[in-house]
């Protein structure tokens, strides 16, 4: 067996580097971890690829799962919302562009608000990752176009549906005006990565583990249990960052949390955590912000 390092593959995005030996810095007034809330809003083709279903797939059209995820924008979307109206707490919208064509009303709803748009891909039925790289060019800017021309803010972010790249996505993402992304999950601190055009590209972390499609949909957790993940993830991470400031990412998407019951615990998992927002201590936000912050602070920090 060879064991050459050399060996080994890479994607030369950026180096290794330990939490620990990293320069310290503070977010805006001194605070160490930054909290933001990710609403993922999505929409199908009906009778076209389908994920994440709440029974096993069935011949086209799937009439259970569809309509089970469209009660999320239907409903669940705008209990979310007013749930975070109710705490006061940003909320960063990542937006499938179809859902500017089948229900505006909720996009707007979003922007009303002030929440962050991110882009998100023009519909979840579709795979970035397997697109040419003139299609995936075309996705990304299209995108960004669609957004302008609805009179909305254009994203500087972007979460690829189902997180799935080739490997010339981040190159393209610069390329297409967007400052980071959110689809790796490698750190809990913002990360440079490099691209073909010299631009930075900031990896901003977004959650795998606390995310209600792996909780609920593949480990079978209960609404009760991911809400209680919520609480001792904050709390351990709020330790944690004492010695380095670090990024809390909360994944939701409203055909899951949405649902009455999971809605009772969530929001009094998210009460507590938005209770310590008195603290000097925790800064919610949103990954744009975030990445704005690190942008400023960009030459004093590791790769």
């Amino acid at each position: 067996m060879n064991s050459n390092p050399s060996d080994i593959k890479s994607h030369g995005r950026f180096e290794y580097s330990a939490i620990n030996d990293r320069p310290d810095y503070c977010w805006p007034d001194g605070r160490r971890l930054a909290v933001y809330i990710g609403l993922n809003l999505e929409h199908f083709s009906f009778g076209e690829g389908l994920d994440a279903c709440l029974a096993p797939p069935q011949p086209q059209p799937d009439v259970l799962n569809y309509a089970w995820r469209d009660w999320g924008n239907r409903i669940g979307a705008w209990r979310m919302l007013d749930l975070f109206d109710q705490l006061r707490l940003p909320c960063s919208a990542l937006i499938n562009t179809s859902l500017l064509d089948h229900c505006p009303g909720l996009v707007a709803a979003c922007v009303d608000r002030g929440h962050e748009i991110i882009g998100h891909g023009h519909t979840n039925a579709q795979r970035q990752g397997a697109m040419d790289e003139a299609g995936e060019r075309a996705l990304l800017q299209g995108c960004r176009d669609r957004f302008a021309q609805a009179g909305y803010p254009v994203p500087a972010g972007w979460l690829s549906p189902w997180i799935s790249e080739s490997h010339s996505t981040p190159d393209l993402m610069t390329e297409s005006g967007y400052r980071y992304t959110l689809n790796w999950c490698h750190d809990d601190q913002p990360t440079r990565m490099r691209t073909r055009s010299g631009a930075t590209l900031w990896a901003i972390p977004y959650p795998q583990e606390l995310n209600d499609i792996p909780a609920i949909v593949a480990r079978l957790m209960s609404g009760k249990d991911f809400a209680e993940m919520i609480v001792d993830q904050f709390e351990e991470m709020l330790r944690q960052s004492v010695d380095q400031p670090l990024v809390m990412g909360i994944a939701l998407h409203p055909y899951i949390m949405g649902q009455p019951h999971r809605l009772f615990h969530l929001r009094k998992a998210l009460e507590h955590v938005a209770g310590k927002r008195t603290s000097d201590d925790t800064w919610w936000t949103t990954p744009g912000r975030i990445c704005e912050w690190v942008s400023a602070l960009q030459e004093n920090l590791n790769p």
